[in-house]
This record gives structure tokens, sequence and C-alpha cells, in this order.
């Protein structure tokens, strides 16, 4: 009877020890994790903005495939929303605040246990990735609170590593994501042709790029200063293409209404006549451009077609990089001339 008394009064101490220890813990806690995202700021905003991506690469869901997720009607930006149901319990997420393309604020209740925030943070880097940085903190944490952390090893232990692969499942979905493209020949067509402003180059073939990130801007300077409405999407025309030699002579070129009297040497003006061709569309980043000129002329071939050595031979960027951070949603229409 003595031993019990006395196993139960050990019992009693170690109790009173473990509450004692458990409510002294911190009243609050934070949990960060930092990695470089190798994508533009705003693709990794737009993807982790949108609570529908979320599944894709969350470590939970990874590890939980049948974790029950219910979205609302508005996944998307401030006021946004969505649940998940586990066997721990219910848990539900919603955007309070957002800079795009800059910072995320959330709030995430997770069962009886108080609301914690959740910040995201992406700086741009001058090689075009980003560091992206995702914390959760908690304050005025209750004592049930403070148990379960003990309990399960603290927040850092519980959080730190499911933030970790998450951060490591987002970065490689958003690469590939980036490398998805198509390449559709759209068939025989009219081009309306027209005036255009352009300037021209000859230049080693791998030079190409450099070249028109600075004829491209210039010309679309000029126009802005001088007022000259755009009469479509800007292209580049290209006049030789010596793969033996390694060279390549083109023109960039912005279509406009009217003609245009330029008062620049190095901008000149041109008129395209209007021209049967083959319509090609490559719907990703300009390196798969090679592909899509290569698969336009295997179906010229196949099809009996002719081209017409003397016509025009150009791909015009139908919508803007800068609107469009995305590679694989840029649009390059290519047409090469037809007898």
């Amino acid at each position: 009877m003595k031993a019990l008394k006395y196993i139960f009064f050990l019992l009693l101490i170690a109790i009173i020890g473990l509450a004692i220890y458990i409510a002294v813990q911190p009243n609050s806690f934070e949990v960060t994790r930092t990695k470089t995202i190798n994508a533009p700021a705003p693709v990794v905003y737009n993807k982790v903005i949108d609570y529908k991506n979320w599944e894709s690469w969350s470590s939970w869901v990874e590890a939980d495939p049948d974790m029950k997720i219910t979205y609302p009607e508005k996944t998307s930006g401030v006021g946004s929303s969505y649940q998940w149901e586990d066997k721990d319990g219910i848990g539900t997420m919603k955007t309070t605040k957002a800079i795009p393309n800059e910072s995320i604020n959330q709030e995430m209740q997770f069962a009886d246990f108080p609301p914690s925030d959740i910040t995201w943070s992406f700086t741009p880097n001058q090689d075009g990735t980003t560091e992206t940085t995702w914390t959760i903190s908690g304050k005025d944490l209750p004592f049930g609170f403070k148990a379960f952390a003990t309990f399960m090893g603290g927040m850092e232990k519980q959080i730190g590593p499911h933030y970790e692969r998450s951060l490591e499942k987002l970065d490689s979905i958003l690469v590939a994501d980036m490398k998805k493209y198509s390449v559709t020949v759209n068939g025989v067509t009219e081009h309306s042709g027209g005036f255009y402003i352009y300037n021209t180059v000859s230049c080693k073939i791998p030079d190409m790029p450099k070249h028109i990130q600075q004829m491209m801007p210039k010309l679309g300077d000029y126009a802005m200063k001088n007022n000259i409405k755009m009469a479509g999407a800007p292209f580049n025309l290209y006049h030789k293409w010596d793969e033996a030699n390694n060279t390549v002579m083109f023109s960039c070129c912005i279509p406009t209404i009217n003609k245009v009297i330029s008062t620049e040497p190095d901008i000149l003006t041109g008129k395209l006549p209007s021209f049967k061709a083959l319509k090609t569309t490559l719907k990703g980043n300009y390196e798969n451009l090679k592909e899509a000129w290569e698969t336009s002329m295997k179906h010229i071939a196949e099809n009996n077609l002719k081209t017409d050595e003397n016509g025009p031979m150009l791909e015009a960027y139908t919508n803007d990089p800068m609107q469009y951070p995305n590679p694989a949603d840029w649009l390059t229409e290519i047409y090469i001339a037809l007898k």
C-alpha cells in the first residue's frame, strides 16, 4: 500500500513538473524557410496566390493523399480561402493581404487551436530567380497548444520539414511548367503586309538574342516618343540565314498604321506586300523557335508546298513577355512565304 502511495506521489510530481515545464514555454512561435526558386517572382507569386495550385506542391498532401480539400468560389487573391480535413482535424486558410509579385499575408486556423499568421515574400534576383520566404507565426498561445507542441517535438520539428519539402516541390513544378510548349501548324493563310519601322543587323546566330534585346526597345522608344501607333505585333524579318557560317542577317520591326518618315538614320521605314504564307504558332519559350521553324519546313515538304525564296520569312511576337512572365505563355507566329 505504501508502495502504491509512493508511486502515485512520484507520478503527481512528474505531472506537476511537466505542467510547469509546459507553462513556462514561450507564448509565441515562428517557423520560417527560404529557398531560391528558379522562376521569376511574378511566376512564383501567381502559383502561390491561388489555393487551387497548392495541392500540387504541398508536402502535407504528398504525405496524406487521402486528405479532403474543399474549395470555395474564390480561391485567388485577397479574400480567397480553402479548407482541408485530415485525421487530425479540419483546417482553413484565407488570404488577408497581397502585394502582387512581392508578398502575401494569410491566416490559418486549425482545429480548436488559435489562428496562426502566414507570410510569403518574393525577392527577385538579377539572374531571374526568386528568393522565396515562407513564415508561420503565432502568439498568445494557450496551455493546450503549448502542450500539443511540446508532445509533438515543437513547431519547428512539425512544420519546418514540410516547408522545406513544399518549397522544393514548388521549385520543380514551376521549372517544369515554364518548359511546357507546343508547336501548331495553322496552315496556309494570307498575310496582310503593311508599313513598318525597322533596324537591321548581321551577326553570329548565337548573338541574336542580345541584339534583339537592344534593337526592339530602341524601336519601341522611338515609336512612343513620336506618337507612332503600332498596327500589330512586333516581328523579326529574316533576310539571310547561313548555318554553314553560323551567321544571320535580320531586321527587328514594328508594324505601323501609316508610312513613317524616320528622323533617325538607323531607324528605317519599309513596307511588306501582302503574301501567301504558311503560318505556324509556337506557344512557349523562344528557345523552341528552332523546332517550330523545322516543323514548318517539314510540313511544307510533306504537303508539296513551294516556298517563295524572294518572299518574307518572319516571326511575330504576339504577346509581351513583360505582361506574361511565364515563358510557357509566350506566343510567336511564324510566316513563311509560299509561291
